[in-house]
């Protein structure tokens, strides 16, 4: 099943969870500032939670608006008894600590699974093991290999393989090029997320059964998106870029706020 139809099943199946609940659950999104790519990652939080019956409240706020007000907006988030669920949307103005905020957040809120005392799985990494099960893959006893070390993919990544009981490597760019080819070339999963276009590519070796999960996010010459692995490698299975895991976060995002739901 691809990516589309299984995250498609997959919302129909939430819409009728939601019905089924004894509230709506609601999702506040906190957005600061105009920044085109944040406008549209919204939006389509937006139009998934509509899609699934989720009510979804947008907070924006202008792009000077100061820390302390933000960290004062995010509390009383956190003391509506009517939101299950509150994300503030990345990335944030200079002035304002990222650090600060996702500490603000009540972790019983925290759908994102940024803060340190949160129940929740990252959403990345959550959409990937989802879907990754739905198509039979067997994590136990397997080589998996991590390229890119952030708070946000890499390491929560690594953590949650491990805990599906995977062989796990974390890559990154001080390792060495022969190092990064012998892992690679073991690897029965591949998850890269550096932001490099075309960072896989025929330089490496790849096993025929191994999967290839594309969490990157960049613009080749003519603007087009593409992933960090070059497309059509020699392996059982590569995750396109777009519509590959940017759906599956998306679609995590909606389960953890029915997580929060019926907590």
């Amino acid at each position: 099943m691809t990516i589309k139809e299984y995250v498609a099943s997959e919302k129909l199946r939430l819409a009728e969870e939601v019905k089924g609940m004894d509230h709506v659950p609601c999702l506040a999104i906190i957005q600061v500032g105009d920044v085109p790519a944040s406008n549209a990652y919204v939006r389509g939080k937006i139009k998934d939670c509509g899609e699934v019956g989720v009510d979804a409240r947008h907070l924006r706020f202008p792009e000077e608006i100061a820390e302390e007000e933000l960290l004062s907006e995010i509390q009383k988030c956190n003391d509506d008894p009517s939101i299950d669920g509150l994300i503030v949307q990345l990335p944030l103005p200079k002035h304002i600590s990222e650090a600060k905020v996702k500490l603000a957040v009540d972790a019983r809120l925290d759908v994102d699974g940024f803060h340190p005392l949160t129940s929740f799985v990252p959403c990345t990494p959550k959409g990937i093991v989802d879907y990754l099960r739905s198509e039979g893959f067997d994590f136990t006893g397997k080589n998996a290999v991590v390229i890119g070390r952030s708070n946000i993919v890499g390491k929560p990544m690594a953590h949650l393989l491990l805990k599906e009981n995977c062989n796990v490597t974390v890559l990154h760019s001080k390792t060495k090029q022969e190092d990064m080819a012998f892992y690679v070339g073991h690897a029965d999963l591949i998850v890269v997320a550096v932001g490099r276009l075309g960072f896989l590519d025929e330089r490496f070796t790849y096993k025929p059964s191994a999967v290839i999960v594309d969490v990157g996010i960049n613009r080749n010459e003519e603007g087009k998106l593409k992933g960090d692995a070059k497309e059509g490698l020699p392996v059982a299975l590569q995750t396109p870029v777009p519509g590959g895991v940017g759906l599956l976060t998306r679609l995590s995002l909606l389960k953890n706020v029915l997580i929060a739901a019926k907590k």
